[in-house]
């Protein structure tokens, strides 16, 4: 069987906040990485990862496959930000597929593997040279290329839907459901072995599935609208609305009205206040009656500050990015596509500005710079509390995660 090698471009940086703590491929949507829908459409096992230098020793810690491994002599390279949802076709060796001047999947022979590398991948105009005298090869019709935060949260639903359909098996009710519990289409729902269902919850799946994993408890008077995804370990707090396109990783707690969002995994949003079309990474923590809107009242498209320069998004909806060990105050407001970097502290109890770079200690007083080191400790106990230690490489990426917002992200004044 041949290799299969994930690979990064230079579309990580338009992914930003998000990226700076995970590779492209590592992005969530629906029950999901991209890297899983990747692979299971490659139809083999993932050989490979090629990615950024400074997050190699902290990529294969994650994976047990070669990061940047050069000496192959063949592979099918996939682009690690495709969102495929149909089987690679088969192709002549060798061949690519571009999306404009981006390379999606390279049928690669030991020759045309000689001239490409991590390096070259993440350089659009030398993947261009590299690959130009290949021949092309429609390896996906219409394929789905995530180019921003915003692309995963639209894509959320329908994953959603599709996840279902490629889980193969049957609805079921594993888990201890408590009297009161009331199911809407109960042939669409399934409830993972440890989990818990208390009184007074409504399952609801008359408009799409909802899948609960292991260990779940989903705690009195809670109402959850399909489709939805709940990974295993995660708590849903007492009278929470699960709106619609809800798709919450591993080990959250999530609390307060909730639509059409992503959890990436290990984040809080316990309490009362609206998340709407929303993007949250790992080890965040959003505060009591944090709101963020999702909707202008013009009902007009939305600008998002990608980096801090505005990108006219096309859409109706874009609610908060988060990125990685952020934290909020209470009653923090968020604006319509605010975008908050890593390592922040927002507590301002107003609206924040719609773009917050990374490592800024925000209040009502002023912006000033979060210091790392700081910033690091606090990140040390929070995963702490989930019984997870942050490896080496995962500090000295956290460290030079500050040098990288600030060669990507437009500065702003700190005092």
């Amino acid at each position: 069987m041949q290799t299969l090698i994930v690979f990064e471009d230079a579309g990580f940086k338009n992914l930003l906040p998000l990226t700076y703590w995970r590779t492209t491929c590592e992005l969530r949507t629906g029950y999901g990485r991209l890297v899983d829908y990747i692979t299971a459409q490659a139809g083999g096992q993932l050989g490979g990862l090629w990615c950024r230098d400074v997050l190699a020793e902290v990529t294969a810690g994650r994976f047990d496959v070669p990061v940047n491994q050069k000496g192959i002599d063949g592979a099918l390279l996939i682009n690690g930000r495709l969102l495929p949802t149909t089987p690679v076709r088969p192709s002549p060796v060798p061949a690519v597929q571009w999306d404009g001047d981006v390379p999606l999947v390279i049928q690669a022979d030991a020759a045309t593997l000689e001239r490409l590398s991590p390096q070259v991948m993440l350089d659009a105009a030398q993947a261009r040279k590299a690959l130009a005298d290949l021949p092309e090869h429609r390896f996906f019709e219409n394929p789905r290329v995530i180019n921003y935060s915003w692309d995963l949260v639209h894509a959320n639903t329908p994953m959603l839907e599709f996840g279902w359909e490629q889980a193969r098996r049957p609805a079921s009710i594993e888990g201890r459901i408590c009297e009161g519990v009331y199911f809407l289409n109960k042939s669409a729902i399934h409830v993972g072995r440890g989990s818990v269902i208390k009184p007074g919850v409504v399952l609801d799946a008359e408009q799409g599935p909802i899948f609960i994993g292991e260990n779940v408890t989903i705690a009195p008077n809670t109402s959850i609208e399909g489709p939805c995804y709940i990974g295993d370990d995660s708590l849903i707090q007492p009278g929470s609305a699960l709106r619609h396109g809800m798709s919450i990783g591993r080990r959250c707690k999530a609390g307060g009205e909730l639509e059409s969002s992503i959890i990436h995994g290990f984040s809080n949003k316990q309490h009362d206040g609206f998340l709407g079309h929303a993007y949250v990474a790992e080890w965040v923590n959003l505060a009591a009656d944090t709101i963020n809107s999702d909707l202008k009242n013009t009902y007009g498209t939305i600008r998002v500050p990608v980096n801090g320069i505005e990108v006219e998004s096309g859409q109706m909806f874009v609610g908060l990015t988060i990125g990685d060990h952020s934290k909020t105050g209470i009653g923090q407001l968020f604006p319509t596509g605010a975008v908050v970097g890593f390592g922040c502290n927002v507590a301002t109890c107003e609206f924040s500005p719609r773009f917050v770079p990374s490592f800024t200690w925000l209040t009502g007083g002023g912006a000033t710079r979060y210091d790392v080191e700081r910033c690091l400790e606090v990140a040390r106990r929070v995963m702490a509390r989930r019984q997870v230690v942050m490896s080496p490489a995962e500090e000295t990426l956290f460290r030079r995660i500050a040098d990288l917002a600030a060669q990507y992200e437009v500065p702003i004044a700190v005092r």
